[in-house]
Formats: structure tokens, sequence, C-alpha cells
């Protein structure tokens, strides 16, 4: 290839990369204009829409079954996008991170006491991954995406594939989407409608205390409860780094009503730098705490004997 022809292509690419990025920002303030209109129904059938409009796939899942709910929660839904693509590194999807916050909303207006809400939260989470994974056979998005968001030439290639499916709706992502979201919700109300039993009075897990410590209330303490233990305490990608992503980008929202957050870039993220430092980059959450947890009172003793202080400090402290 001739210098002049590469030099194009690599100009088409970058275009086009830029076109794409452009409709996503679009679909997120889009997507929030018709929400406060109350224009959005939960219908199965309008999925691939509100993923076009919302632009992230854990935004869309978090927006999808609050709305199911009838709690809609504007701020809460934008912070949840740096989450899609497994905060862009190919750890879990983000499909999943969203649905699990939508449980743990749900899971504090159903519940008396944060303790029960917390392990409601858990369990709902635990059903969504049971369900997700029945579909997919991994939780990460490396495995499930044909595109490797973590690389400038894997976002590249996402547009490829858009223009190769005629279209963003047709791409494997959406058709997940589409599929799963009727399962999501079914999934997420069977596990808070199960009776839980024995638990602690004081149950705490690592998402939420990274929350706590980080000025959040008790409800955003129990939205990210299932994140917990490497995600419904499963020991994939840490759940307290989840929480602090989430949490700074709500502070953002918070303070930029209806404004679309900053593009999530982990090499230049504060919080993933700290993560990096307590951890020797180690992510999963089996390998950071040596153990695996079983139940949430597993969890619950951890925390209180200091298991991961380190971390859930440096994390909560990030700005």
């Amino acid at each position: 290839m001739n210098r002049r022809k590469f030099v194009k292509m690599s100009a088409l690419a970058a275009a086009a990369a830029g076109v794409g990025t452009l409709l996503i920002n679009y679909g997120c303030q889009s997507s929030r204009a018709k929400t406060k209109t109350g224009n959005l129904k939960m219908n199965p059938k309008d999925t691939k829409e509100v993923f076009l409009k919302c632009g992230a796939c854990s935004q869309t899942f978090f927006c999808l079954l609050n709305r199911e709910f009838g709690h809609p929660k504007e701020n809460e839904e934008r912070a949840s996008f740096p989450l899609a693509g497994g905060f862009m590194l190919g750890h879990q999807c983000g499909m999943l991170w969203g649905a699990a916050l939508a449980a743990g909303a749900e899971s504090f207006r159903r519940n008396e006491g944060r303790s029960l809400a917390i392990a409601s939260s858990i369990t709902a989470t635990q059903q969504l991954i049971t369900s997700f994974t029945e579909r997919t056979k991994s939780v990460n998005c490396r495995d499930i995406s044909p595109v490797d968001f973590s690389s400038k030439t894997g976002r590249v290639k996402m547009v490829g594939q858009i223009i190769l499916h005629g279209g963003l709706k047709n791409t494997h992502c959406f058709n997940l989407a589409e599929d799963w979201a009727p399962e999501a919700v079914r999934s997420v109300t069977a596990g808070l409608s199960y009776k839980q039993t024995g638990i602690y009075h004081h149950a705490v897990c690592c998402a939420s205390e990274v929350v706590r410590r980080m000025g959040g209330n008790d409800e955003e303490m129990v939205m990210v409860s299932g994140f917990s233990g490497g995600l419904g305490l499963k020991g994939h990608a840490c759940g307290a780094l989840a929480a602090a992503i989430w949490m700074n980008t709500l502070t953002w929202c918070k303070k930029h009503p209806g404004e679309t957050p900053p593009l999530f870039k982990p090499d230049e993220s504060s919080v993933l730098k700290a993560f990096n430092n307590e951890t020797n980059t180690e992510v999963l959450c089996r390998k950071i705490s040596g153990q695996s947890f079983e139940t949430i009172n597993d969890h619950t003793k951890f925390i209180q004997n200091g298991g991961c202080d380190k971390l859930i400090q440096a994390l909560s402290t990030v700005g």
C-alpha cells in the first residue's frame, strides 16, 4: 500500500470513529429528554431504541429496569455510562452493571433497613448473572463483543461493524440487549422476591463502603451493593472499583444536570491509577481478596475484619 492510500484510509477511519462517538453522545442527550417527558414505556420491543438513545449498554439497562419499576433516576443513569464495555477494559458486560444498579435501587425502595436491602440487591444481581451467562456463557465484554473497546483500533472496528451490519441496531450488542432485556426484568423481580433470612443486622459490603466513605447516602449505598465481591459475590472484576467510578461520575452529573459525562478513558483515570497502585494491576476480586464469598454474611465478616480496607480507602479518596 502506498503512502497516499494509507493516509486516505487512516483519515476515513478516524472520521468514522468520530461520527460514531458523536452519534453515541447525541443519543445520551436525546434519551434523557424523552424520559423527562415520560414518553418511554417499558416494552422489550423498544430496547434497541433505548440503547440507541442512551449510547451505552450500562445506561440502557439501568434506564430500562428503572422504567419498568416506575422510578427513573436521571443522574444515576447517566453516571453509569463509564461502566460500559467493562470499564472500557473488557471486564463484566455493562448490561450487568447497569441492571445491578437498577436492582439495588428497587431493593432500597422495597426493603426496610439497609442490611436487608443490601442482601436482597446482591441476590437479585446473582439472578441476573445466572440468566446472562446462560445466554452468553460469559460475563465479560471481551468474550461477548466482537469489538475490543479498550483500544483505538477496536473502536474503529466498531464503526466497521456498524457499517457491515447496516446500522447500530443490527450489531451483536444491540441484538443481545433486545434478547436479554425481558429476562433481566424477570431475574431482578425474582431475586427481589426471595425472603432474606439470617442476615447480620449490620451487613456491609465493599462497594457500599466505598460509596459511604465518598459521602453517599443510604440509597446510593444500596444501589451499588450488587457490585460487591466481584459482582454478586462471584469474584470477577472488583466491585469497589466499579462503585468508585460510578460515584465519581454521579458527583459530576449532579453538578452538570442534563449533560453527557466526559468520555471515560481508562489510561487517564485517576480512580484506575489509585486502584492499580493498591492491587499491582490485579482486577479480579477473588485474587485481590484471596478468597471467595458464599454469602453476604461471609463478605460482611471480611469487610468488618479489615479486608480490602486500604483499597477501599484509596478508592474513596480519589476525586
